[in-house]
């Protein structure tokens, strides 16, 4: 739990870190963090993730290590828009290799998906993937062409409602659109 609430404060890091100390040490303490809850949960990551996710994890350590060599700024504010690319790649392979990432959070609670399921999941799914294209173009955009407060305000902020309000709409939807799919 506490990666994830360093991955959500990951701009605001980034933001209140350039204040004090330069990119290179601001991504050193983020290669820090991630090897730490790597480690930690390592036996977690070999059973139950694909080797896909371990390549995206080791790309994003990799843009962290870069930054620390190059002591670049602007590579750390390219890491919202690599993580969209990230959850891109997952949700979109998942339309490729079934199930889709969708169906499989809904299979948790309904493991008897009717065809129907299967089709609304994989639409979800597709729309989770136009979400991170859009939300990754604008992570690159306030990267390359917009001021510190601008980039935090929208990366660690707007672009988390706006995760938010999707996520919620889709789960206050799902249970009656599946069980819509289920009645004969």
């Amino acid at each position: 739990m506490a990666a994830f609430g360093v991955w959500i404060a990951y701009p605001l890091i980034i933001f209140f870190g350039l204040k004090f100390l330069t990119p290179r040490y601001v991504a050193l303490l983020l290669a820090l963090l991630l090897l730490v809850k790597w480690r930690r949960d390592a036996h977690v990551w070999l059973k139950s993730l694909a080797k896909i996710n371990v390549a995206i994890f080791f790309m994003l350590l990799t843009v962290i290590l870069l930054t620390f060599v190059l002591n670049s700024e602007y590579l750390l504010r390219l890491y919202p828009a690599l993580v969209n690319l990230g959850m891109l790649v997952l949700f979109g392979a998942s339309l490729l290799f079934p199930p889709s990432m969708v169906e499989s959070f809904a299979r948790l609670k309904s493991p008897d998906l009717s065809p129907e399921g299967v089709q609304y999941t994989n639409t979800v799914t597709k729309i989770w993937c136009l979400f991170f294209i859009a939300n990754g173009a604008i992570s690159l955009y306030t990267a390359y062409f917009c001021s510190q407060h601008v980039w935090a305000l929208y990366n660690g902020l707007i672009a988390y409602v706006l995760m938010g309000i999707l996520f919620a709409g889709e789960w206050l939807v799902r249970p009656k659109q599946l069980a819509s799919t289920t009645k004969e």
